[in-house]
């Protein structure tokens, strides 16, 4: 059998399900993302304010981030547990207990006292929280790429597996516009009870994403693979035996993708707001208009990388990346309100087309017997990397003074890793392929 999930059975693939399955996958990960990335807005703006009160603003700040980073460190281990479900039992029923871990862990973070309240305790229940997000979205990314192309036909995978990329903006725009709504209402119980609100929208939110997702279909690649009894008994001893290669390829490959929106979201807001005094009306206003611009570019580089492929849409992504790194944080570093959101605007375009196409470079590379297990733990590892990208920059900036190429250094450095992760994605493909047409 090939490694490659292009050579996955296809045809029982259905169309009008195909639809269906990116629709509810991209939903399921814009609630998801909803989920998760409302934890790195809060961190910026609050929550130095509500569970770090004893310590001074950037002490507060870097401590904030470093509990949103606990998160990414669970990822491994749930993509090991979640992805063995996704492997042996499917990937529609193990999608459904990711959601639903996800979803009462961030709903409960909007119930928890402040320190103030509770004092050391709410740091540390906000930590547990954190690290129960983190275990649930181990195995989330990866099961939605799945869910979306392993429904498609194969020419078109690549396009489908940008459409549960779509729901990292759509979860950014929903976090700024309530944010923004709350700041510009009620600024003065935002760090008393107006941080709340978003964190108990996740409870209406976790409803909708599981009537969705119990109205698709199991995979039929799935399907044959658990008719055919070729099911993987441990799928991530398999992964870790057969594909460590791959492994390490995907994570790099996935580095720029993941970090650079916790660079230019998540750190950059808190730049913006105590470096350079803008108000976070205006910081939440980047965002969300970025994401708006994503909407677009998501699918354009989708289609892009269904023509040209996956990795090779990810490595110009990274190397263009590299290039603006630089410019880009000169121009933030000296920036009024209009021209720090046209800068996030237009320095967001490059990394954006690693993020595509990522789902369909690791798609491209893993055998599909093991593919949730493959994507979630590669993932995880990169997620890993990207989950300390603030408190790092958080720190390196500190350290020199705030200078202004600071997050240029952070930025170059996450482009060059996955721009090589990319270039060897290239070629493992190419041997793959070479390999299955041999046989």
């Amino acid at each position: 059998m090939s490694s490659s999930l292009a050579a996955a059975p296809a045809p029982a693939t259905r169309p009008r399900m195909a639809r269906r399955a990116a629709g509810a996958s991209f939903v399921g990960t814009a609630l998801e993302s909803y989920d998760f990335y409302v934890f790195g807005t809060a961190a910026a703006l609050v929550f130095n304010e509500v569970f770090f009160t004893k310590q001074d603003p950037l002490a507060g700040t870097l401590s904030a981030f470093l509990i949103f980073a606990m998160g990414f460190v669970a990822r491994p281990l749930g993509a090991i547990l979640f992805g063995h479900l996704g492997d042996r039992i499917g990937r529609k029923k193990t999608l459904i207990w990711t959601i639903t871990l996800m979803g009462l862990a961030t709903g409960t973070v909007g119930l928890l006292p402040d320190y103030n309240t509770i004092g050391v305790w709410a740091p540390i229940i906000l930590t547990v929280l954190r690290l129960l997000q983190g275990l649930s979205l181990g195995g989330e990314w990866g099961g939605s790429i799945l869910i979306a192309t392993e429904h498609a036909e194969p020419r078109r995978r690549a396009l489908y597996a940008s459409i549960p990329q779509l729901g990292s903006p759509v979860g950014t725009m929903l976090i700024s516009l309530i944010f923004l709504i709350l700041t510009v209402t009620v600024p003065d119980v935002m760090t008393t009870w107006g941080w709340r609100i978003p964190f108990l929208l996740a409870f209406p939110f976790l409803a909708v994403a599981i009537y969705l997702r119990l109205a698709i279909d199991e995979t039929p690649v799935f399907k044959d693979a658990a008719t055919s009894n070729k099911l993987a008994r441990i799928p991530f001893l398999e992964v870790i035996r057969s594909q460590p290669a791959a492994i390490v390829v995907a994570a790099a490959s996935a580095v720029l993708g993941i970090g650079s929106y916790f660079l230019m979201v998540s750190y950059t807001q808190a730049y913006g707001t105590e470096r350079l005094g803008l108000s976070e009306a205006t910081v939440l206003n980047a965002a969300l208009i970025g994401s708006l611009l994503q909407l677009v570019t998501i699918p354009a580089f989708g289609y892009l990388a269904m023509r040209l492929g996956s990795a090779r849409v990810v490595a110009g992504g990274a190397l263009g990346t590299a290039l603006i790194a630089f410019p880009l944080y000169w121009v933030i570093s000296v920036s009024t309100a209009p021209t720090y959101i046209a800068a996030i605007l237009i320095g967001g375009i490059l990394p954006t087309a690693t993020w595509a196409a990522l789902g369909g470079l690791m798609a491209d590379i893993f055998d599909p017997r093991t593919a949730f297990t493959a994507l979630s733990f590669a993932y995880s590892l990169a997620a890993i990397i990207a989950g300390f990208v603030p408190s790092i920059t958080q720190a390196f900036g500190q350290a020199t003074d705030g200078a202004w190429w600071h997050p240029g250094i952070v930025l170059v450095v996450l482009s060059l890793v996955t721009f090589v992760g990319a270039l060897l994605a290239v070629r493992l493909r190419a041997r793959q392929q070479a390999a299955a047409s041999a046989l």
